[in-house]
């Protein structure tokens, strides 16, 4: 029998959508006990904490707990929250702790994505003995009977689906008006049984219908557990209404009872055994499109179009568009040469500016390799990868990169790294200050990431260096230029080819020499490109006399790091990072 718990019931506002990721909902820093500073336990509680944050982030379950001398610490996220979501949660809980809690031996801190938490006492697996915190959302519904209804059955279920579940989480959407959707969440620390976080889920879902009656959004938080509803998506992935039938995902959907407004209906899901949990959550229930038509039938030079369509959501422009946009392709508009031709600079009817790619058929590069580009990009979404359209006519065949300008701004001449940090503009190379590198050596990391591990599948950029980074008026870097670029199944970690395509120099050895290439070749271009922005020099240029040695480190793929561990390093000044080796090999270069 769980013990008397509502001491106190604390009522909040809800805060702001924008806002509500930085501000914790739980915060416990019992005072009786604190420890000084230097001291032993403060020495294995920074040990533990960046250990910690690293394991959780990186775990198929984004779950870790661990202990360091006596100081025992526990972190989770949501089974729906990406790495770098994660890990910056988890990072912000840490700092946190440093100003919210001083010195306490023991504390827990519960934000929207994350729980983090650490104690002298060993904890795992106990249920916790805490007052629960009640957020309220401030709207209120049209229909307060019709919606309490549907949230006590919506919620009524996930609390019993949830401690079934590995992930010890369940979410779900019920409809409560002809129009009006509540979806709802429940989820438990995975290190308790069943049985616990039952009870706790019992305890804290039924104070929602009494504190947030009539109420479009409340949540009531504990250590143990937490229980959300909203009237709109909060969760990361989607949830369907009426799924169609005969759908073999890990969705189940429950009818309910009539009420005013006719049939409900209850899509549930719930996150299965840990093994499959990623690509679940990244691609449930997605649906794709095809937006692409066909191709009409055209020849020249005897060569015929394929006929292949392209798949994904990928905008569509009409050959007379794009002329109009680039005043005809005009040498006025033209920006520079790209991978697979020249690139102009136009202008939608809308204001909205872009840049368009001609293909050239002296590019070296043919229509496979465009089509390749097109049709990845088109299924990529990331704030630091170049996106396309595509015309619906392919002679002469031309795709349509976004710009990277703002609206209202312009600039002269390509947006390329290459540019910012070899060119001849001095003023322009000006303008690469720590901050900037930084920041563009951050954003090309996490665009890596997400092609490597975040994406529906993963992709080996294989032709990573300084032009095939394209920058805005903010300095914020896309990767472009994916017309050699292979896909991966989920399971495929290396690929080998015969015909070794790429930039030399930037290519990992085992790619150039022996075709081989995985996400590791792909970090291996990373690190060249790093130092050429860190040191405004070519990759190929750091020869000072006519004999010098070239030296290589991380020769084997397996000593380079994930893009995830070098993403995590670069936001965080708690992980350990190991000393330089000395290079694997080295060749004489004499002049």
């Amino acid at each position: 029998m769980l013990p008397l718990l509502i001491v106190q019931v604390v009522v909040f506002q809800m805060p702001n959508k924008t806002n509500a990721q930085d501000s914790y909902i739980l915060l416990n820093c019992p005072p009786d006990s604190n420890y000084t500073i230097p001291s032993p336990y403060k020495t294995d509680l920074d040990r533990l904490l960046s250990g910690l944050i690293v394991s959780a982030s990186q775990s198929p379950s984004l779950f870790a707990n661990a202990s360091v001398g006596t100081v025992y610490g526990f972190a989770q996220c949501r089974p729906d929250a990406s790495i770098s979501t994660c890990f910056t949660c988890l990072n912000l809980s840490i700092s946190t702790f440093a100003t919210q809690c001083p010195l306490q031996r023991s504390a827990a801190v519960r934000f929207d994505s994350c729980l983090l938490l650490y104690s002298d006492r060993r904890f795992f697996s106990q249920l916790s003995v805490d007052t629960p915190r009640i957020i309220v959302n401030g709207g209120d519904a049209s229909n307060p009977s019709a919606l309490n209804q549907q949230l006590t059955t919506l919620m009524n279920v996930a609390t019993s689906e949830a401690p079934k579940s590995a992930a010890r989480f369940a979410a779900g959407v019920r409809n409560f008006s002809q129009v009006e959707y509540i979806f709802g969440m429940v989820d438990c620390t995975r290190d308790l049984s069943s049985d616990d976080c039952a009870r706790c889920l019992g305890e804290v879902v039924s104070l929602l219908p009494i504190n947030g009656y009539g109420k479009l959004g409340a949540r009531v938080s504990r250590i143990s557990c937490v229980a959300r509803f909203e009237n709109y998506r909060f969760f990361s992935f989607s949830l369907l209404p009426s799924p169609p039938p005969g759908n073999n995902t890990d969705t189940a959907t429950i009818t309910g009872g009539k009420s005013k407004n006719g049939t409900s209906t209850l899509v549930l899901a719930v996150v299965v055994p840990l093994v499959i949990v990623g690509p679940l959550l990244l691609a449930t229930i997605c649906t794709y499109s095809l937006m692409m038509r066909r191709r009409r039938a055209a020849v020249r030079k005897g060569q015929r179009s394929t006929g292949e369509g392209i798949s994904g959501d990928c905008l569509l422009f009409d050959l007379g568009t794009l002329r109009h946009a680039t005043n005809n392709f005009s040498d006025e508009n033209k920006l520079g040469e790209g991978g697979f031709g020249s690139v102009y600079k136009g202008e939608l009817s809308d204001g909205q500016l872009i840049a368009v790619k001609r293909f050239s058929w002296n590019s070296g590069q043919g229509v496979e390799e465009l089509k390749n580009e097109v049709d990845l990009l088109a299924k990529l979404q990331h704030r630091n990868l170049s996106e396309l359209g595509e015309i619906g006519e392919l002679w002469p065949a031309r795709s349509v990169a976004d710009h990277l300008y703002n609206r209202g701004k312009s600039r002269s001449g390509p947006e390329d790294l290459n540019k910012y940090l070899f060119g001849e503009d001095l003023a322009r190379r000006g303008n690469l200050d720590w901050k900037s590198r930084y920041k563009i050596i951050e954003g090309i990391g996490r665009g890596l990431l997400y092609l490597h591990e975040d994406s529906r599948l993963r992709i080996i950029h294989r032709d990573l260096k300084a032009s095939n980074i394209l920058l805005d008026v903010d300095m914020n870097p896309k990767i472009s230029d994916f017309g050699i670029a292979k896909l991966f199944y989920l399971d495929e970690t290396q690929g080998n080819t015969s015909l070794i395509a790429g930039t030399y120099g930037y290519m990992a050895p085992e790619y150039a020499m022996h075709g081989q290439f995985s996400t590791k070749s792909d970090v291996y271009s990373y690190g060249v490109l790093v130092l050429e922005i860190v040191t405004g020099q070519k990759a190929s240029g750091f020869r000072g006399h006519g004999n010098a040695s070239d030296l290589l480190t991380f020769e084997d793929p397996s000593d380079r790091p994930s893009m995830a561990s070098v993403v995590l390093m670069l936001n965080s000044s708690y992980i350990p990072l190991r000393s330089p080796s000395a290079p694997a090999s080295f060749s004489l270069g004499i002049a």
